[in-house]
C-alpha cells in the first residue's frame, strides 16, 4: 500500500469515522474528498454527484481554492472519464489522464491533471457518485501511474463507506423534510382555529351591531369597535402564520439573515416593537440551526399572541463555539412554578425537547407583571 503521511490502520480508521459523524450531505460529501486526498496522499480530489439532466447536482473538491474553483466555471458536465465511471461503473487509473482518447479537456483556469484514480460510489445498483484522486505526490515510474493497486483498493474501501455515509445523510434529511413538514400541517391546524376564532365572534359582533343601530345606537356604535378590534386580531394571526409557514431559509441565508427577516416581517405584522440583534455568531450544525429558529419562534408566539407584549427583543450571541439565543419580552408574564405543577403551556415543552434533542439548555425567566425570557443556549459542531 502506498505510504503517505497519514498511511495505516489509524489513519484509515481516522477517514471512516470522519465520514460517519456529519448527518448533512455538503457536509459528508466534504469528508469523504478531504480524507480520500489525505489518505492516499494526492494533491487533488472532487466528488461529483450526478444529477438527472447530465450535470452534477453537487460537485466537491479538495486542494483547489476558492479564488481558484471560481475561476474554473460552472460544474462540469457528465463526459469524459466522470462519464466512464458514472455509466460503466469500473475504476479508472491513468499515467496522464490527458492521453485517454476520452479525454474533453478542462477550462482554462483548471489546474493540470495528470496521473488519475478514480471510481464510482455505489449502492447496489444505483451510482451515488464519482470520486476521483489526481497527481499523486510521490516520485512517477517511467510511463507509469503513481497511484498503485493497493491505492485503487483502499479508495474503493472508502467508497463503500461514502455510499454509507451518504445513505444514512439522505434518509436523515429525508427525515428532517417529514419533520418539517408536520410542522407545518401543525401550524396550518392553529391557524385555521385561531382565525376561525376571530371569524365567528367577528361575525355575531356584527350581527349583534346590526340589530342596534335603531333603537340603541351608542351600543351599535361599541359593537362596532368590537368588530374592528377582532378584524385586527385575525389580520395579526394571518400575517404571523404566512411568516410561520413559510420554509426557513437556513440554507441559503443562515441562521442570522433569516431569524432578521422573521422579526422585521413580525415588526411590521403587530403592533409591539419587536427588534431583533445577533453579534459574532458563526454557521452551528443544521440541526442546532433549525432547533433555534423553532425555539426562537415558539418564544416570540407566545410573546405576541399570548402576553401582550409592548416591546420584543431577540439577541443571539456567540459562547464559545456555540450561540446563545435570548427573546425578552414586557408582556403580562407568567409563574414558572405553577405553570410547571399545572402542566400546560405545552410550548415550554416543546422548546425543553427542541433544546435536549440537539444538546442545548432552555432556561426560563418570568414573573406575573414582569415580562418573560427565554434563554436556550446549543454548543458549537
Amino acid at each position: 500500500m502506498s505510504h503517505g503521511p497519514r498511511s495505516g490502520l489509524a489513519a484509515v480508521s481516522s477517514a471512516l469515522l470522519a465520514m460517519s459523524r456529519h448527518l448533512e450531505v455538503r457536509d459528508v460529501l466534504k469528508t469523504i474528498v478531504a480524507s480520500a486526498r489525505e489518505l492516499l496522499d494526492a494533491q487533488y480530489a472532487a466528488l461529483g454527484v450526478p444529477d438527472d439532466h447530465g450535470g452534477f447536482a453537487q460537485f466537491v473538491v479538495d486542494g483547489v481554492s476558492d479564488e481558484q474553483w471560481k475561476a474554473i466555471g460552472p460544474l462540469p458536465r457528465q463526459h469524459g472519464i466522470l462519464a466512464a465511471m458514472l455509466h460503466e461503473a469500473t475504476p479508472e487509473r491513468l499515467a496522464d489522464v490527458r492521453e485517454d482518447p476520452r479525454f474533453e479537456g478542462w477550462p482554462s483556469a483548471h489546474p493540470d491533471l495528470v496521473d488519475f484514480l478514480g471510481l464510482p460510489i455505489r449502492d447496489g445498483d444505483e451510482v451515488m457518485g464519482a470520486l476521483f484522486l489526481a497527481n499523486k505526490n510521490c516520485p512517477k515510474p517511467a510511463d507509469g501511474c503513481g497511484f498503485t493497486a493497493d491505492d485503487e483498493e483502499l479508495l474503493g474501501i472508502l467508497a463503500q463507506h461514502a455510499a454509507i455515509a451518504l445513505t444514512n445523510a439522505r434518509l436523515y434529511e429525508r427525515s428532517r423534510e417529514l419533520t418539517i413538514a408536520e410542522e407545518r400541517s401543525r401550524l396550518a391546524h392553529e391557524l385555521h382555529d385561531a382565525v376561525s376564532q376571530k371569524l365567528f365572534s367577528l361575525r355575531l359582533t356584527a350581527q349583534a351591531a346590526a340589530t342596534l343601530v335603531d333603537r340603541d345606537p351608542a351600543r351599535a356604535k361599541g359593537e362596532l369597535q368590537q368588530v374592528a378590534a377582532l378584524a385586527a386580531e385575525a389580520a395579526d394571526e394571518l400575517r404571523a402564520a404566512v411568516v410561520e409557514l413559510r420554509p426557513a431559509a437556513l440554507d441559503e441565508d443562515g441562521l442570522v439573515a433569516t431569524l432578521r427577516t422573521q422579526v422585521q416581517v413580525l415588526d411590521r405584522a403587530h403592533t409591539a416593537r419587536v427588534t431583533f440583534a445577533g453579534h459574532g455568531v458563526k454557521a452551528l450544525p443544521a440541526a442546532q440551526e433549525e432547533a433555534l429558529l423553532r425555539v426562537a419562534q415558539e418564544a416570540l408566539h407566545n410573546a405576541l399572541r399570548h402576553a401582550a407584549a409592548d416591546h420584543v427583543d431577540v439577541t443571539l450571541l456567540r459562547r464559545g463555539t456555540g450561540a446563545v439565543l435570548r427573546v425578552t419580552d414586557d408582556g403580562r408574564g407568567f409563574d414558572p412554578r405553577t405553570v410547571r405543577r399545572a402542566g400546560r403551556h405545552l410550548g415550554l415543552v416543546s422548546m425543553r425537547d427542541r433544546a435536549n434533542g440537539v444538546g442545548g439548555t432552555l432556561t426560563v425567566e418570568s414573573a406575573p407583571g414582569k415580562g418573560t425570557t427565554i434563554e436556550m443556549e446549543v454548543p458549537g459542531g
